[in-house]
């Protein structure tokens, strides 16, 4: 086969549906889409907005929710878009800055969950040191690593898909993944195979830091009630967030690497985007209603101001 042109796309397999099963997803998914958005940008003008709020913990969760509107923004308007017009197409520019969007919210989720964890880690182990490791500089330092590393690591993976010839133009997944594309090279691939195990692996260690952690806070926790309250409180959400996204995250990856023909289509395509669907809505909830002082500020702001007669 001739080589894509750059001019030329790629196909997706989509959701082969009826018409009218289609447009069904498409308010289901627009709806969904909405709520992300919706909860996301309620928490982020909250945190901003609240003097009270403008801590270390609530600034990263405002930086974890602003993640929660980056990646969805790289999938759901073309998915939508091909639910409309039943054509599964995208342009080669257009599959590698998905993959760009997509890849970098992933890693940049796994780079903010690390920084929330060492936070919580030296506000429960070290509560007297708190104010003075987590000044302001610092805060805004941690908060451009964990932009910084996940775009520039993952642009280093896309150009390295750039300069691969493909031999194919099919993509059986509903959005674009660098593996996908990767599969379809005419040329030996291992230098994006190498880079590729480096990036699971720089993934790994964060996530190894985050469990290591929670190690130490634990063990705080056992010796001080205090310690065990604040954990319970303020450490919960963070740790169903990364086991949440990490479950999400190995659906896709064996999906991806060792797909199977067993699985019911809709299941399949389901757990192929359960990391675009479930966290960037849950966590926002999860925070929301589980951090006291932002559900104190949120249902303080929606009461109804009684009128006096």
């Amino acid at each position: 086969m001739d080589n894509i042109s750059f001019n030329m796309g790629f196909t997706f397999s989509g959701l082969k549906e009826s018409k009218v099963n289609r447009y069904i997803y498409f308010v289901l998914i627009s709806i969904v889409y909405l709520l992300i958005n919706v909860f996301n940008l309620i928490l982020i003008v909250t945190i901003i907005l609240e003097r009270a709020l403008h801590e270390p913990m609530y600034i990263f969760l405002c930086n974890l929710c602003f993640n929660g509107l980056f990646g969805p923004a790289g999938f759901y308007p073309k998915f939508l878009s091909d639910l409309v017009y039943g054509i599964h197409l995208i342009s080669y520019n257009g599959c590698l800055l998905q993959i760009f969007v997509i890849y970098s919210y992933v890693v940049c989720e796994y780079s903010i969950l690390m920084i929330m964890a060492y936070d919580r880690f030296v506000a429960i182990c070290k509560p007297l040191e708190y104010h003075r490791i987590m000044r302001s500089q610092t805060v805004w330092k941690l908060i451009l690593f964990s932009w910084s590393f996940p775009c520039t690591t993952v642009f280093t993976g896309v150009m390295l898909t750039m300069r691969l010839q493909l031999c194919g133009s099919h993509i059986d997944k509903s959005y674009c993944d660098n593996w996908s594309v990767v599969k379809l090279s005419c040329v030996p691939t291992t230098i994006n195979n190498v880079y590729g195990f480096i990036l699971i692996l720089l993934v790994i260690a964060h996530a190894v830091f985050i469990v290591y952690s929670y190690m130490k806070l634990i063990r705080a926790c056992i010796q001080s009630k205090d310690s065990r309250n604040k954990f319970m409180q303020t450490c919960l959400p963070h740790l169903v967030s990364l086991i949440n996204f990490t479950i999400a995250m190995l659906f896709d990856t064996m999906f991806s690497r060792y797909q199977s023909k067993d699985f019911p289509p809709s299941l399949r395509n389901f757990l192929q985007l359960e990391f675009l669907i479930i966290p960037p809505l849950l966590n926002p909830i999860m925070y929301g209603l589980k951090l006291a002082e932002v559900r104190k500020t949120l249902f303080g702001k929606c009461k109804v101001p009684k009128i006096k007669y």
